[in-house]
């Protein structure tokens, strides 16, 4: 397969089927960094590769930003990717439902798009939650200045997935 600076590239024949969703991808990188001393994304990329996943770069460093993971230092023997423990992901996910909660009053939607309306000053915090959570339908957040919250949806996720999937992993929120 060729490569990229130092990213696996896919070719055009390349089914898309072969490749895993996101939620499946990190599952992996993390039973990687977590059974490996990964030091370079390089590193973390052959060995994803050598399980079919190719990746570029770019999706690699946002898989490991949204992972959490981070260098830690191991004295005279250099740096190694490190992750938190699900312990310490359960916790996050409890802050990032409760900054949810605290912070919006309605959501609605249409088409490729979710418009989340917050209570005055809480639009970040709201926004920040849900890149947080990490929803392979998400495309990304637009925090408004104070009290609305734009979610841009992937093609062929719809608002109502959104909405299905925020109730499950934010078991206290009530919209219907």
């Amino acid at each position: 397969m060729p490569k990229k600076g130092g990213a696996a590239i896919l070719s055009p024949d390349m089914k898309e089927a072969s490749v895993p969703n996101r939620r499946e991808r990190l599952k992996v990188i993390l039973r990687l960094l977590r059974e490996n001393r990964v030091e370079s994304q390089d590193e973390l990329v052959e060995l994803l590769d050598r399980r079919g996943i190719s990746v570029t770069q770019a999706t690699l460093s946002r898989d490991l930003k949204l992972l959490k993971a981070s260098k830690v230092g191991a004295g005279s023997e250099g740096y190694f990717y490190a992750v938190p423990s699900d312990d310490e992901l359960r916790r996050r996910e409890e802050i990032y439902a409760q900054d949810f909660l605290r912070g919006y009053v309605s959501i609605d939607w249409n088409d490729q798009t979710v418009v989340i309306k917050t209570f005055s000053g809480y639009s970040a915090p709201v926004a920040m939650a849900i890149d947080n959570m990490g929803w392979e339908g998400v495309l990304g957040t637009v925090a408004g200045q104070d009290n609305n919250v734009l979610v841009a949806l992937r093609k062929g996720y719809s608002g109502e997935a959104f909405l299905s999937e925020l109730k499950q992993r934010i078991p206290g929120l009530d919209e219907d």
